[in-house]
């Protein structure tokens, strides 16, 4: 029963990043994953209840881990291809294997090993295949907010299991959310106080070519600051734009559904955690699919050998368990 639960989760996952691929052409990171998660919150808030402190304690940890693995995923999202950042997804179970090993000193088989070599290898490849999303420097700041999201989303999942075995998994998401929520609150004031400090700061330059006192301005420096006070500005009131879009609350349900059977399967006799992940990542099958079919993205020929290619690594490594 849980796999059937991890199968639903994963198709539902993957529709959550085509719609949040779409969410963002009109709005802000920060501003599609406040609304969306202060939706669900609202669908979940029947089943708020009061309990321990130290449940409270690891479920704020929890939602620090998500809001890191989330802010940065969306990031990456909007400045890559959603195949590309799909694939990226799709090498998590390969992290979880290899934090396993730093962490709790196990030991893998020969297949496994392959598999692991295999994913790397199909990852170099997508860096090649990805050249056309944008440009270098594009593309290596989308990748690096990529690996910050995947090694917070390995170590959330790795303590997933380890909460869920004393939790209800309604009380787990009703409250992750809500923790969730007030963080990204929390960042969206204090990223508008930045911003207002950085406006207030500014002045125009002196009308003359002189400044007080006789000094000579230092060539090209004032224009430099201005500028990046200019564009920090604009990234701070990029990252937070909103417009309302009803593909807002399709987010917002795809992710409560999806984490719902998420946890349910978690919560399953028996469950284990490396499989559920494992299935979970067939959504990036879903994500790929919808960004060649809806958003008609570049070079799909070449990116859907790498995901062949990596699916057959995530394969060995569960073959090998």
């Amino acid at each position: 029963m849980w796999t059937v639960l991890a199968v639903f989760s994963a198709i539902l996952l993957g529709l959550y990043d085509a719609a949040k691929k779409q969410a963002l052409k009109k709005n802000g990171v920060l501003a599609v994953l406040l609304v969306a998660t202060a939706l669900s919150t609202l669908f979940l808030a029947p089943f708020l209840r009061l309990g321990p402190g130290e449940d409270h304690l690891k479920l704020a940890f929890k939602a620090v881990l998500v809001t890191a693995s989330w802010i940065s995923g969306m990031v990456g999202l909007k400045l890559l291809s959603l195949t590309t950042v799909s694939m990226l997804k799709g090498s998590r179970p390969v992290f979880v294997v290899l934090f396993s090993i730093l962490l709790f000193g196990e030991t893998l088989s020969w297949m496994q090993w392959a598999g692991v070599v295999i994913v790397l290898a199909s990852l170099y490849m997508l860096g090649r295949t990805s050249r056309g999303d944008a440009t270098v420097e594009v593309r290596k700041v989308g990748f690096i907010w990529m690996g910050v999201s995947i090694i917070t989303g390995v170590a959330s999942a790795l303590f997933d299991k380890h909460i869920m075995q004393g939790m209800e998994p309604l009380f787990v998401q009703s409250w992750t959310n809500l923790y969730i929520t007030v963080l990204l609150g929390l960042c969206i004031c204090v990223m508008w106080l930045i911003r207002r400090r950085q406006t207030a700061s500014e002045r125009p330059c002196p009308p003359s070519d002189t400044l007080e006192g006789g000094a000579q301005p230092q060539a090209g420096r004032d224009e430099r600051s201005e500028v990046f006070q200019r564009q920090s500005a604009g990234g701070w009131k990029e990252q937070t734009k909103f417009s309302w879009d009803w593909t807002l609350l399709l987010v917002a349900v795809l992710i409560t559904g999806a984490d719902a059977l998420y946890f349910f399967a978690l919560k399953q006799p028996g469950a284990l955690l490396s499989v559920v992940s494992v299935i979970r990542r067939a959504s990036v099958i879903v994500a790929f699919l919808c960004g060649a079919i809806f958003f008609k993205e570049g070079n799909i020929r070449a990116k859907a050998l790498n995901l062949l290619l990596m699916a057959s690594g995530v394969v060995l490594l569960l073959l090998g368990n």
